[in-house]
């Protein structure tokens, strides 16, 4: 008996993000026999990027029952049963995630249609479930939503049985081959930088994790796109540097990335923070904010990796401080913008808000993404219990981070600046440090 599932989340990281919907069909080999589907309540705002993905809204989920309050039926349906979803990994790894979070240990068997596909019907020209399920004719009407991709994987795993009717059988390269055992069994399961090495010792790729081991597997593990078969491919060592925390993980993946430039970042190394954020005063005076890309004349008040990106924190800023969407570029209209129709702009795009009060709202809205000549240390967890990392913003400059002993620290806080490994000072640093202190209200700061 099979158990074909599939999630929509709030993000792609299982570590940090939560399930919105939940979609479940039990499969008996010949027929779908049961199904269950829900929305879930994550308990926390859904992002921008993907309510225009998915279609589910922050309103849709509200009145949702929350994981813990479903969770037991989701036990009961997948009970000795083979979960299968497209690119399973993924979908697993938030389930048990979510088990984990109610002190369950959630295990069961687990079978990917993209592998089965790739060794069943090989050489299509893509194997994501859009575009292969197009190619064989499988029609999906509710594509990025759980029950639709759900029925697609499941009607998709009835045509592979077609050709294979014991599909289990093909998991020999899976998770547990013997290669990716000998690549990974060393690997730390904590935050920081691993390096992917190939047979001449050269560096190919670089990234980051909170969890280095799981990462990396999945990397072995991944079959959806040329690219990635042929990086996992020619891999033959695997290194790592602890970093303690995803903060000074990400900084120094930045880092790394930029002095050494391995072949496959390079679509990285493009589109790292390609759009910026401009303010510019019209004619009747009041402030205007604009995402675009980058500017090289021009000094951006924020750095985005994507356009979907840039518009998410405006949407944010003017939702947190009653800006306007139309001054914000993102309600294109002659007249006054839809939010003031209905009552949640206070009208600076028809005149009534007086420009003075409004520019101010704005720049309140930017304060709290700038650095200006602040100097602080950001204290956080070390890459074990008997240390502290430390991350060093001078006259609003990134200068660096570093680790100190506890004891050290509180007997005498001016060795913050003595522990402290020289980095260079760039948009990406300082994007990354303002992106962290913005998700992280409760992070310990020490001025200077």
């Amino acid at each position: 008996m099979y158990a074909i599932l599939d999630v929509e989340t709030t993000g792609l990281s299982a570590a940090g993000e939560k399930i919105t919907e939940i979609a479940i069909y039990i499969h008996d080999g010949k027929q779908v026999v049961d199904s269950f589907e829900s929305l879930i309540n994550p308990e926390k705002k859904i992002p921008y990027r993907i309510v225009q993905m998915t279609g589910i809204t922050n309103r849709m989920v509200a009145g949702a029952p929350r994981f813990y309050e479903i969770a037991k039926k989701i036990v009961e349906l997948t009970e000795e049963k083979t979960i299968i979803g497209h690119n399973v990994n993924f979908d697993y790894s938030f389930l048990r995630n979510e088990f984990k979070g109610l002190g369950y240990d959630f295990q069961r068997k687990t079978l990917c249609t993209v592998k089965l596909s790739r060794k069943l019907i090989p050489g299509r020209p893509s194997y994501s479930l859009g575009k292969l399920c197009n190619d064989l004719g499988i029609n999906n009407h509710a594509r990025h939503r759980a029950a639709g991709d759900a029925l697609a994987t499941a009607r998709l795993f009835e045509l592979l049985l077609t050709i294979d009717p014991n599909p289990e059988n093909l998991k020999a390269n899976g998770v547990k081959s013997g290669r990716n055992r000998s690549l990974t069994e060393n690997l730390p399961k904590g935050p920081g930088v691993y390096y992917f090495y190939d047979k001449d010792g050269g560096l190919i790729y670089i990234g980051k994790s909170i969890n280095i081991h799981d990462r990396v597997l999945s990397h072995l593990n991944n079959n959806l796109h040329k690219k990635a078969v042929e990086m996992k491919d020619a891999i033959d060592e695997v290194g790592y540097e602890l970093t303690g925390n995803e903060l000074v993980a990400l900084l120094l993946e930045s880092a790394e990335i930029k002095k050494h430039q391995p072949l496959y970042n390079r679509t990285q190394r493009r589109t790292f923070f390609n759009y910026g954020l401009y303010s510019f005063t019209d004619e009747k005076g009041y402030i205007n904010l604009k995402v675009s890309r980058i500017i090289d004349r021009l000094s951006p008040l924020y750095t985005y990796s994507s356009l979907q990106e840039g518009k998410e924190h405006l949407f944010n800023l003017t939702e947190k401080f009653n800006l306007c969407q139309k001054l914000c570029g993102l309600y294109n209209t002659q007249g006054a913008c839809f939010q003031y129709q209905i009552h949640q702009c206070q009208g600076a795009c028809s005149g009534e808000e007086q420009p003075e009060n409004y520019n101010q709202k704005v720049n309140m809205a930017l304060e709290n993404y700038h650095f200006g000549d602040d100097s602080f240390f950001i204290v956080g967890q070390g890459r074990n219990d008997d240390e502290k990392s430390v991350v060093k913003i001078e006259r609003g400059k990134y200068t660096g981070f570093g680790f100190i002993d506890p004891a050290v620290l509180n007997n005498d806080p001016s060795m913050l600046h003595e522990c402290i490994q020289p980095q260079q000072d760039n948009k990406e640093a300082r994007q990354i440090i303002n992106s962290f202190i913005k998700k992280n209200s409760g992070i310990e700061i020490l001025e200077f």
